[in-house]
Parts: structure tokens; C-alpha cells; sequence
């Protein structure tokens, strides 16, 4: 229902309508407040990048967020990342990531990330605090937070936009009518954006999510996604559609999809109802975070990478690499 009303294809929201324009109002005067000095900002003392978006619900930020740590890492920085911790709920914060800390504590996201780079990364609801953490637990050139376009109480130095290039903007109305955290005038004042599929508009850097190579959560086996038999799919993403997808795109043999809530938490007795022994359930990265305590022989997740156009990539780059010493 929610997606019928964002998409425009339900005439409901317009009973939402003056609740849209209440948090308009209220996050207008938020973003005021501290434009005018009214409410204070913290500048940290390294140079902070956002990779945020305009609209609820997963565009692609996390790739992002991972290809531009990457791409830092190779140029010799030392890279930091923050994160609100979505879904997470640890006893204190803020809360440094290790090997040891869960999903439940820190959100799938954040741990994913340190799965992937090895990067010290931070989790806090006020990002300030989680930035203060990390820079006072490891010696980093640049911290980047992973969501927190809306976060005004961290100064930033560089903002970086992504857009899902398929459902894009929905009906374009404010929460909860419309998907929007903030309306699609706020383009115009980012460093960068970067569309996730679709057709990218005017200024706009077109971005893939690639992947071939399924890890087998319990061995570390790789295999082609069409050499897996009998293919069970599930995800809670913002988006699992998008995931099938690119299961059907790699030549999956698919025989069920399951849709998750982003965020989803799983039991083991759970996701064992949804692929028998002759099947293989096949799975995001994201979920599969959640999962390796209790891994099973027949599940795989599949990684997925962003890429970007070299040129344009690399323009990104170096504005960003022109705020550091």
C-alpha cells in the first residue's frame, strides 16, 4: 500500500497530505535553526563526508559508502565511518564496531561495512558523538557517514546524494504522503549525485550495482549465481525487488522470492522454512550479516559492488581528496 501511495498510483495520500506538510514545516525550521546559528553544529576536526538521500527507503548508499572507502584506501588515507545504526540497540553509545559486536547491536549496515573494508567505523543516534568516538579511538584523515544528509548538528564538507534512478522520487511529497525527507530542491545545494540504475538526469553520475560471484555463508565457497540449483531468494531491504532482479539478470535458477522488511531480524527456524535441503536460499549481504551464527550449507549471499564512470568517478575523488592535507 505504502508503495502505491509514494508511487502516485493511490489517491490516499492526499488524506496524508496536511501531515506532509506538518513535517515539512517542522524539518524547514529544523534546517533553519541551524543556518541562522539558532542551534549549534559541531565541526569535527578532520574533513566529514556525507552519503545521503532525499527519500525513505534504500537507494544504494551503503555501495556507495564502501566504493568510496575503497577508493581512499588505495590512495593511501586513513578512512573512518559513522552510522546511525539502524535497527540497532546497544546498551551505551556511542559504540566502536569490532569482530564481536553484533547486528543487534550495531545495525546490519555498520557491520557490514567493517565486514568489507576492515575501517574503524562508529555507531551512534547523534552522529557527532559517534564521530567524537572515532576520531578519539583511531587516527583517521577523513570520516565519512553512512546516511545523515538530515544530521545538521554535524557540519559537513562534502554531501553526496544517491538516487534510486527507478522509483526516483515517487510522487514527490514529504513523509507520509510521499517518500520525501526533504523535496528534490535540496539537489541543488549537494556536491554530487549519483543515480542507482534508471536514466540519470542532467548532472546526475549514473551508478551499477554488480555482482556475480555467491559466498557460501558456512564455507566461504564462490560460485556463478547460474551454477546455484534450485534457488530459494529473500531479502529485507529497502528495495528487494531490486535484488531479484539482479538474481534473474545473473541467470538465477529462482523458484521462490521472499520479501523482508528492511532491517529484518531472522531466527534460524525462520529462514529453514524457506529452503529445503534440495534447495539453496540466496540472499543480500546485508542479511547475510545476520545470519553467519546460525549459517546453514545451502545458503549463499551475493556481494555486490558499485561502479561508477571512470572520469566522473574520479572527478568525485578528487574533490573530495582536495579537502585533505
Amino acid at each position: 500500500m505504502i508503495k502505491r501511495i509514494w508511487s502516485g498510483c493511490s489517491w490516499l495520500y492526499i488524506a496524508l497530505l496536511p501531515l506532509s506538510a506538518f513535517y515539512g514545516l517542522i524539518s524547514g525550521l529544523f534546517r533553519l535553526s541551524y543556518k541562522l546559528g539558532l542551534s549549534r553544529s559541531w565541526k569535527a576536526s578532520v574533513p566529514v563526508v556525507v552519503v545521503g538521500n532525499l527519500t525513505a527507503g534504500g537507494n544504494g548508499k551503503t555501495p556507495v559508502v564502501i566504493w568510496l572507502v575503497e577508493q581512499l584506501q588505495l590512495k593511501g588515507y586513513r578512512v573512518g565511518v559513522v552510522s546511525r545504526g539502524y535497527g540497532g540497540k546497544s546498551e551505551r553509545y556511542p559504540l566502536l564496531v569490532t569482530d564481536e559486536v553484533t547486528t543487534i547491536q550495531a545495525g546490519d549496515e555498520p557491520v557490514l561495512i567493517r565486514r568489507r573494508t576492515g575501517v574503524p567505523v562508529a555507531v551512534a543516534p547523534k552522529r557527532t558523538e559517534a564521530v567524537k568516538a572515532l576520531l578519539a579511538h583511531a587516527p583517521v584523515d577523513i570520516v565519512i557517514t553512512d546516511d545523515g544528509l538530515q544530521h545538521y548538528a554535524l557540519q559537513r564538507d562534502y554531501e553526496i546524494v544517491v538516487i534510486d534512478g527507478i522509483r526516483r522520487f515517487g510522487n514527490g511529497c514529504w513523509l507520509p504522503a510521499g517518500p520525501m525527507r526533504e523535496l528534490a530542491g535540496r539537489l541543488n545545494t549537494v556536491n554530487a549525485i549519483i543515480v542507482n540504475g534508471g536514466i540519470p538526469q542532467t548532472g546526475e553520475l549514473p551508478m551499477a550495482l554488480k555482482g556475480e560471484l555467491a559466498v557460501n555463508l558456512l564455507t566461504g565457497e564462490t560460485r556463478k549465481v547460474c551454477d546455484i540449483p534450485n534457488g530459494i531468494a529473500m531479502a529485507g531491504i529497502g528495495h528487494p525487488p531490486r535484488f531479484f532482479a539482479t538474481l534473474q539478470q545473473l541467470g538465477a535458477d529462482l523458484q521462490k522470492t521472499h520479501a523482508f522488511a528492511d532491517h529484518q531480524s531472522y531466527e534460524k527456524s525462520q529462514l529453514l522454512a524457506l529452503a529445503g535441503n534440495n534447495q539453496n536460499l540466496l540472499m543480500t549481504e546485508k542479511d547475510a550479516v545476520k545470519c553467519f551464527q546460525f549459517a546453514q550449507p545451502n545458503w549463499w549471499y551475493l556481494p555486490v559492488y558499485a561502479y561508477l564512470p571512470e572520469k566522473e568517478g574520479q572527478k568525485i575523488l578528487n574533490e573530495i581528496c582536495s579537502l585533505l592535507p
